[in-house]
């Protein structure tokens, strides 16, 4: 298994170093093909995981002396979690193929190497961030994700999207101090990288430790107060807004926190208090702010913001005694990367098919486009946790641990009420949209839209069945 993993690591930046030396024309079908070796890959460490009775398993990479640097991890984690964020990489670069195009409306426009370079490189970095067993390994690979993301972000070269790939780094990098903290700290304390080590730290030690753990992950996941670099960053195009601001980069932050937690043993309460009432006043202010919002990106962003607090109640909430919140808030990262995925792609084949992203201007979508409209529906109702698609799963086994935890902690009433109250509005305001955009007349816009691509096609539609399918696939890993 470890070869294999090591591989689904390799593989993309291996792929990026030939894209680079590529004729254009070959570079997209070369950045597919590698994106799907490291898929591959993934699915059968996983299968293998699986089939081997859940044996966890460390492997050591590289050490100095007695010191472990580098090395993997394959444990029920990592496994489930590479599988989202390496096989979305897959999709991402395959319906790139066809959005990078001077058939798009919103931004004609050839595709450059560099793109699919930097997207092989995400998903690597990715991969070996999920698959990491030391501090310093995870610290490695978030701060290639940051190089990439400034890249991807600023790749239209316009003002607007360097300034926003130029905050996105910023932010996020100073957000990366609290985890060479947390590694030096844990390497002070023990004299180890290793993760498995969180669990010899002291009370005392386990606090300072997960502060700095928690202030790279709020950064990197876009929690309040550093949230402002998220809703800049739809200047990306639109499969970049898809991969890294729902299904990988917005996702590190929760997994390095999850990762803790998982290693750590007993986490200190006051962790679960602080990353709790966080979450609570993360998904009271994204709500807020994606109200007034008529871009369709921009309305997802701050949903994504919203979205991923629901995973750190969940896992703060874990740090009680919970194993029901933990195995809920990791379900809602691989659920939450598939439903935001295909919402993101459905703005990006509108925008390609008819030039804009603005809801009130895509009246009709329906008629004029059943698939959007029936993935426009699917991504809302998978988002805001109806049944059956697989949000509603994952958020009903974090409201069901809240409940359970507020007869021993009454504090956790409250946490779970406002995420409860949220997820009701939140379905209220995307149905609403839902009656505006969907149903009715063609709109202008899309009484003229050009057809989607079919690589398109194939992605929505894979993403489509992940909808349904996300939730049944998770459960042997969590139960």
């Amino acid at each position: 298994m470890e070869n294999i993993a090591l591989a689904a690591i390799l593989v993309p930046f291996a792929g990026a170093l030939l894209v680079l030396v590529s004729k254009d024309e070959a570079a997209k079908w070369i950045a597919t093909l590698f994106s799907a070796l490291a898929t591959l890959a993934t699915i059968m460490v996983g299968y293998a995981f699986l089939a081997g009775g859940k044996v966890a398993l460390t492997v050591n990479l590289l050490s100095f002396s007695s010191i472990n640097l580098l090395g993997l991890t394959i444990d029920r984690l990592s496994t489930l979690i590479a599988v989202a964020v390496v096989s979305l990489g897959f999709l991402i670069v395959l319906y790139s193929t066809a959005y990078l195009s001077t058939g798009n409306r919103e931004h004609p426009h050839k595709d450059r190497p560099s793109y699919y370079a930097f997207m092989l490189v995400f998903v690597g970095a990715m991969a070996g961030l999920v698959y990491s067993s030391t501090m310093l390994g995870q610290l490695v690979f978030f701060e290639i994700t940051g190089g990439c993301s400034w890249a991807l972000i600023g790749y239209y070269q316009s003002p607007k999207s360097l300034a926003a790939g130029l905050k996105a780094l910023l932010i996020t990098h100073f957000a990366a101090l609290g985890l060479y903290v947390a590694a030096s700290y844990l390497f002070a304390s023990t004299g180890s990288f290793s993760l498995a080590s969180l669990a010899t730290l002291s009370p005392n030690a386990k606090i300072i430790v997960f502060l700095g753990i928690l202030l790279a992950a709020w950064g990197k996941s876009a929690q309040f107060p550093l949230h402002i670099w998220l809703p800049d960053a739809m200047e990306a195009p639109t499969p970049v807004s898809a991969y890294l601001h729902a299904a990988s980069m917005v996702k590190v932050g929760v997994y390095i926190f999850a990762r803790a937690i998982f290693s750590a043993g007993q986490v200190p309460e006051i962790i679960g208090w602080i990353g709790g009432i966080m979450a609570a006043v993360t998904l009271i202010y994204g709500f807020v702010m994606f109200l007034p919002q008529k871009d369709m990106k921009r309305l997802l962003a701050y949903s994504t913001i919203t979205q991923v607090s629901f995973v750190f109640l969940g896992l703060s909430m874990s740090i009680f005694g919970s194993k029901l919140a933990f195995d809920g808030a990791v379900a809602h990262i691989f659920n939450h990367a598939f439903a935001k995925s295909l919402f993101f792609l459905v703005a990006g084949a509108l925008a390609y098919t008819t030039g804009t992203r603005l809801l009130p201007a895509l009246r009709g979508m329906l008629r004029a486009s059943p698939l959007l409209g029936v993935c426009f529906c699917i991504a809302a109702l998978s988002i805001t946790g109806v049944p059956p698609f697989n949000g509603f799963f994952s958020k009903f086994a974090i409201f069901s641990a809240g409940f359970q935890l507020s007869s021993e902690y009454w504090l956790m009433l409250p946490l779970t009420i406002v995420a409860l109250l949220e997820s009701i509005a939140s379905f209220a305001w995307f149905m609403m949209w839902f009656g505006k955009t969907v149903p009715g007349e063609p709109s202008e816009v899309l009484a003229t839209a050009s057809p989607v691509p079919l690589a398109m096609k194939i992605v929505l539609i894979t993403l489509v069945v992940m909808c349904l399918a996300s939730s049944v696939i998770a459960f042997p890993w969590l139960e």
